[in-house]
């Protein structure tokens, strides 16, 4: 797939306010592409940009090889689901999909053979005669979508398209967003402040912050090797740590000194250099939690710590372990359920443990780092998301909000 939508050097103001900050951005035909990131990152501005109801301050927009830019809306081969579907009330579905075509006076007979492609599509032949009001929000979502490719878009855009859905209608429109971009194979812009969705649905994904792009990556990416300390607490949960590094080993691993870890490795990817300040993330499925003392630890990446908390969740069961001044996340999947066997619980001294390939290192004092403690509360009381140490700076980074 080669590139063929393309930001260049995007930005816009409303006021003082920076909402999007010198973008640059490629995206290839085809891709199901997502901008993600918290409320105010400037994710859905660029969809605007992009869409013509916004114009840039500096910057273009390219589609195809053509400048776009200066094109009026109705001009432009992008479409628009908005997370209020906008179906006319007092028109059918079978007339609500029609719509596009009718003021483009195409052949009656061309707009009822595409019609009825697109109820296909939807699986809603039996719902044609009905109203939105007598739909269910996943219907009317549907709808919305069939509306918006009927007339061949060479993009489509889905603004946060899931967010007045209940849980389980949300997953469901997952599968079923996906299984249809497979089918008319056209591109995806979708934005949302949801991982899950994110995650769930893109080839790729650029995580937003302040106007600008954090990090653009593959999921897998973004999730095991994200480039930023903002990206690593905002992508899932990740435990962090204050850190230097002493020495450098081999194979591409280092040895780092954190207060209170008897002895650290960690993969160097980034190749930070000895005497650099770090945060060292791990993720909370990473970690073995045991009360014994692992046999194979090899004296490094085990610690010794408290059971201060457990949450039982079915599939997995969360553990938070005071290690020092460390109050660390750790998930234990049950992969089996034995019945006679002692769960870990609370007050018991346990065994914390990692592989050096677990892990992940990000230089310290950046301005990702600033960002970091930016990201809006959880709830009432929670710090941004984030366990703070004695020094201010974060040390656990809970689960995002959804």
């Amino acid at each position: 797939m080669s590139d063929f939508l393309e930001f260049k050097d995007v930005s816009k103001h409303f006021g003082k306010v920076r909402a999007v900050d010198h973008v640059s951005l490629s995206i290839k035909k085809g891709e199901f592409f997502s901008l993600l990131g918290p409320s105010g990152c400037g994710k859905t501005t660029l969809l605007r940009i992009l869409a013509g109801f916004e114009y840039p301050d500096t910057g273009r927009v390219i589609l195809d090889g053509q400048d776009i830019t200066d094109l009026p809306p109705n001009h432009r081969k992008v479409n628009t689901i908005f997370q209020s579907y906008a179906l006319f009330p007092h028109m059918t579905v079978w007339q609500n999909i029609a719509f596009g075509l009718q003021i483009a006076r195409r052949p009656r007979a061309e707009i009822s053979e595409e019609v009825d492609k697109m109820l296909a599509l939807i699986q809603m032949k039996d719902q044609a005669h009905k109203r939105p009001d007598q739909l269910s929000g996943g219907q009317k979502q549907r709808v919305a979508v069939a509306r918006a490719l009927i007339n061949k878009p060479q993009v489509l855009l889905l603004d946060e398209p899931l967010a007045a859905l209940d849980l389980k209608l949300r997953q469901r429109m997952l599968i079923e967003l996906d299984q249809i971009h497979d089918e008319v194979g056209i591109t995806f812009l979708y934005v949302t402040h949801d991982q899950g969705e994110a995650m769930s649905l893109s080839d790729r994904i650029a995580v937003m912050n302040g106007g600008k792009i954090e990090q653009i990556g593959t999921p897998g990416e973004i999730y095991e090797a994200p480039k930023s300390s903002f990206v690593a607490a905002f992508i899932g949960d990740a435990n962090f740590f204050e850190g230097k590094v002493v020495e450098l080993l081999d194979d591409n691993f280092c040895r780092l000194e954190v207060e209170g870890f008897p002895d650290v490795v960690c993969y160097n990817d980034n190749q930070i250099h000895v005497g650099n300040p770090v945060y060292l993330s791990v993720r909370p499925e990473k970690f073995r939690i045991s009360r014994d003392r692992p046999l194979e630890d090899n004296h490094h990446n085990v610690v010794q710590g408290r059971v201060e908390d457990v949450i039982y969740l079915g599939s997995v069961t969360k553990y938070w372990v005071r290690v020092q001044d460390y109050r660390i996340s750790v998930y234990q999947q049950h992969s089996r359920f034995m019945l006679d066997e002692k769960p870990i619980t609370w007050k018991e001294i346990v065994w914390l443990s990692w592989h050096g390939d677990d892990g992940f290192m990000l230089e310290r004092y950046s301005e990702s780092d600033e960002k970091l403690m930016e990201l809006p509360p959880d709830e009432p009381g929670d710090t941004n998301g984030v366990s703070l140490g004695a020094n201010g700076l974060p040390v656990v980074a809970r689960a995002t909000r959804t």
